[in-house]
C-alpha cells in the first residue's frame, strides 16, 4: 500500500487543479506534451506489469484487461469500452474520462494523460510506435471520447 491510511487514491478536483496550475505555469501546449509523456510511461509500465508487452492478443481482449485495470476496479482512470482496428487505424473507445470530469459541454479540453496511458499500453503490445490524436470527445457530443492511434 502506498499510504498507509489513505491507500492509493486522490480526487479528481485535485489532479485536475494539477493540470489546470501546470498550464498556467507552463502554457496549454507543454502541459499537453507533458501530460501526454506521462501517461504513455505509465501505460508502458502497466503493459509491462499486466504482461502485455508485445503479447498477441486481440483487441477486444485487450480493451477488457485495460477497462479492468483502469476502470471501476483499478485506478479509475476511465473505462475502455473497445479498442478496434480498421484500414490499419486502432481506435480505443473511452468514457468517463479523468481528462473530461467536469469540463462544461462545449469544452476544448483534450484528453492527455487519459490517452497517453492507452496509447503507451497498445504501442507496447503491437510493439510498434504511433502516432496518437484525440479524435472524438464527449465534451463536443461524443458518446465516446476516441483515441486513434496509427503507425509512424
Amino acid at each position: 500500500m502506498l499510504r498507509q491510511e489513505l491507500g492509493e487514491f486522490s480526487s479528481i478536483v485535485c489532479f485536475k487543479s494539477a493540470i489546470v496550475g501546470m498550464e498556467e505555469a507552463l502554457g496549454e501546449k507543454a502541459t499537453a506534451i507533458a501530460l501526454t509523456a506521462a501517461g504513455r510511461s505509465r501505460g508502458k509500465n502497466l503493459a509491462q506489469e499486466l504482461g502485455l508487452a508485445e503479447a498477441e492478443i486481440p483487441f477486444d481482449v485487450l480493451a477488457d484487461k485495460l477497462n479492468f485495470a483502469l476502470g471501476k476496479d483499478g485506478t479509475r482512470l476511465c473505462k475502455v469500452d473497445k479498442i478496434v482496428e480498421e484500414n490499419g487505424i486502432i481506435r480505443a473507445y473511452t468514457s468517463e474520462t479523468l481528462c473530461s470530469a467536469g469540463e462544461a459541454q462545449g469544452s476544448n479540453r483534450k484528453c492527455t494523460f487519459t490517452m497517453g496511458a492507452v496509447w503507451g499500453v497498445i504501442e507496447s503490445v503491437v510493439g510498434k510506435r504511433l502516432q496518437g490524436k484525440h479524435v472524438e470527445s464527449v465534451l463536443q457530443g461524443a458518446s465516446h471520447d476516441v483515441f486513434e492511434f496509427t503507425a509512424l
